[in-house]
Parts: structure tokens; sequence; C-alpha cells
């Protein structure tokens, strides 16, 4: 039996590593980067996070997951409002299905609103999303541009998949919930 180099070994590892990683970033995971504004204080522009496509392949979504929609461009919004559900929003409270929601990931958000003497978010609904639509707003509600005011209900097609993760910078490196 002949014995492999070392040299050959080494290409063989590298090669399948290679193939491993680009299987996964094609089915599994992909890396993006944060633009803009509209999910702070949860994502900061230039965020560089993690994206689970599993997620998309699996129809796994639920109320406040963070996602990657792709409409006329790419956003990172949370889901507020899945297939059925009748939601609304009276003073800066959201209902889902009559049941008011706590939304702790706006609470600065919210303080901040306070301070200038608006509400974060104006009243809308009672709204039945429609069969294979989900309902998504950024937390910066103020600035973010989402299915209140321009991207309207989202294709459950258009979803590539949820945030797991932020990467980078090394100070911000923590898990999506």
């Amino acid at each position: 039996m002949k014995k492999k180099s070392r040299l050959r070994e080494f290409i063989e590892v590298f090669a399948i590593a290679c193939v491993l990683a680009f299987l996964m970033k094609v089915f599994v995971f992909f890396p993006t980067t944060v633009e803009g504004a509209s999910m702070q204080p949860t994502l900061y522009e230039g965020d560089k996070v993690i994206v689970n496509k599993l997620a998309k392949r699996m129809d796994s979504y639920d109320h406040g997951d963070v996602i990657v929609v792709k409409t006329d461009n790419y956003y990172v919004k949370r889901i507020i409002g899945l297939p059925g559900d009748t939601i609304e929003m009276k003073n800066d409270q959201l209902y889902i299905n009559n049941q008011l929601q706590k939304e702790s990931y706006l609470e600065k958000n919210k303080k901040h609103a306070k301070q200038l003497m608006v509400n974060l978010t104006e009243d809308f609904g009672p709204m039945k999303i429609p069969n294979n639509k989900i309902f998504v707003m950024g937390d910066n509600r103020l600035v973010s541009r989402d299915s209140r005011n321009g991207l309207g209900f989202i294709d459950k097609d258009d979803v590539l998949g949820s945030l797991v993760s932020i990467y980078y910078p090394f100070n911000r490196v923590q898990m999506i919930d």
C-alpha cells in the first residue's frame, strides 16, 4: 500500500473543506452586512451577521424573529404578523390576535420617542395577514421602511432566512433572539 504524501493529504483535506464551506453557504448559512438604522439598537449599520437559510426551507418562522427579505432591495426586519394573524397598533402597543405583546427590544426607542413627544408607531389596524404573507417592522420604527409604509405584506417566498448572530464588530458579537 502506497503512503500518501503529506502535500497530497493536505490538498485533499483543503479541497474537502472548501466544498463543505461552499455547500454550507449555498444551503445553510450566508453572511451579510446590515445597512441603515432601521433595526437599531438591535442591529447597527455595518454589523456583520449570519443568516440561517434552513429556517426558510423548514418554514419555521415565529413572531419576533429577525429576518432578511428580498423585495426591491434587501431588508433586515422583525416579523410582527404571520399568515392568519390579526394585528393592531394602539398607543404604541402591539396586539396580535387581541393579545398585548411585550416588545422589550423597543424600550430604548420608546424612551427616545417619548423625549421627542411622539409615538414610536402610529396606530393602525386591525388588519388580517393574508395567506403566504407576513408583516414586518424595523425596531427603529421612527425611521424604518417596512410593512406599514412602503413594503406592504411580504411574500413568504421573499424571505431569505433568519438572523442567527452578529459576528463583527467583535464588541457586538452575540446571538440574535
